[in-house]
């Protein structure tokens, strides 16, 4: 029997699933395929409104909008996992769903190559200033020169990030003809003829163009302030594609209104609208050479739909097998699945001798464990095992009675 064909102790038909924020119909897809129903809304949900609707569902899905902190975890007596349909993962308070045994899916690889065309795209633009020219036509104004505009060939990219989307940045560039490097917090295997750098300041030092690619952490909030800009060659160029915490945009603003440097691309802001309807308000707006993208970077029809797929394939996984394969604030455990046995998935506190208690329990019942894996994660274990059909419920109720135990799950 396939695991897409198993019977859950719960019913398919009773697991509510919320998907905010538009996510593409392909996960609705994925859900219904495997015998669920997912319902969609198309905006955010505020904390409040959040924190009403998650009472009572099971799996919550979320792009770059919703914030799902504590108080929202509080309300959540039913969450088994929540999908987010992004690269990031910082809307979610991770520590504290890991805490209440919610693991936490993404898409670390879906919108890779859209984020990393569009950064390119920039690149060009930027260097051609015809983004500041197709502005000055639209307003009626006629001005052709060459002045100030040049070809990318010969000239250096540099990275900050080179994860997959960095890399892979890295790769297009040096089909334009680019000099790469790039700086990483960890030593990276280039691709292609790329060269790390040991510090971020060198490559700002020698870089034509500073492109970033970095996840928000206390690490990168504001790494580009006022004293690295001041460190970019005179008449280079910045472009922010990661997280709107990485740059200091009031000290941007003044380096590019002072000519140090000569533009920038920005798709993502420290406070971006919460909806299409709310007006944008940025420090940048209305400078030359400036281009402003309304946190696009991954939205392509293509990564939307990669994405669903992706992140709805991994909450189904989880849901029929306990498989937390590609969950981020939890341990990574996958085990295949047995014929005619039950599976039981336990949740625990990771103390010494949660698994001698819970083997004992069944020995104790003089069952079998035919397969079973265990992995932690800091202060958290989960144990999947899979043991005789008619044992199953009493050992899941006598696990449940463990004070060890955070959350307990039966598939049969």
């Amino acid at each position: 029997m396939t695991p897409m064909a198993r019977q859950l102790s719960y019913p398919k038909e009773k697991i509510k699933i919320l998907l905010l924020e538009g996510i593409h119909p392909a996960a609705g897809g994925v859900f219904q395929e495997a015998g669920y129903e997912a319902h969609p809304v198309r905006s955010a949900m505020s904390q409040e409104e959040l924190r009403e609707a998650i009472e009572h569902i099971h799996v919550l899905g979320i792009r770059s909008k919703t914030e799902v902190r504590q108080p929202v975890l509080e309300s959540a007596r039913r969450l088994l996992a929540i999908g987010c349909f992004c690269i990031g993962t910082d809307r979610v308070d991770l520590d504290a769903a890991a805490s209440r045994g919610v693991p936490v899916f993404n898409a670390p690889f879906s919108n890779t190559r859209s984020v990393a065309e569009l950064t390119m795209a920039e690149v060009v633009m930027l260097s051609r200033k015809a983004a500041y020219r197709s502005m000055q036509l639209h307003l009626g104004c006629w001005e052709k020169s060459a002045s100030g505009s040049r070809e990318v060939r010969h000239k250096t990219i540099g990275i900050v990030g080179y994860g997959h989307i960095g890399s892979q940045v890295g790769l297009l560039a040096e089909s334009f003809g680019m000099r790469v490097v790039f700086y990483d917090i960890v030593n990276k295997l280039p691709l292609g003829n790329a060269k790390q750098l040991p510090t971020l300041r060198q490559l700002l030092k020698i870089s034509d163009f500073v492109t970033l690619h970095v996840p928000e952490s206390p690490e990168t909030r504001n790494m580009i302030g006022r004293r690295e800009l001041a460190a970019m060659r005179s008449g280079s160029f910045l472009l922010n594609l990661s997280r709107g915490s990485v740059v200091d945009i009031e000290a941007l603003r003044d380096a590019l209104a002072a000519g140090h440097l000569a533009g920038a691309a920005v798709d993502v802001y420290p406070h971006e609208p919460k909806s299409n309807e709310a007006e944008f308000r940025c420090a940048l707006r209305g400078l030359e050479n400036v281009i402003l993208t309304p946190h696009i970077g991954g939205s392509t029809e293509e990564a939307q739909r990669s994405i669903g797929i992706e992140v709805a394939g991994a909450l189904v996984k989880y849901m029929d097998t306990g498989s937390s394969g590609g969950a981020v604030n939890f341990p990574q455990v996958e085990l295949p699945v047995v014929k005619n046995r039950h599976r039981v998935l336990n949740v625990h506190r990771n103390v010494p001798g949660v698994l001698g208690n819970i083997n004992r329990i069944v020995a104790e019942m003089g069952g079998n464990i035919s397969a079973q894996c265990l992995g932690t994660r800091r202060d958290i274990g989960y144990l999947i095992m899979d043991v005789d059909q008619l044992i199953s419920r009493e050992v899941k109720r006598k696990i449940d009675m463990l004070d060890t135990t955070i959350k307990t799950r039966l598939l049969f």
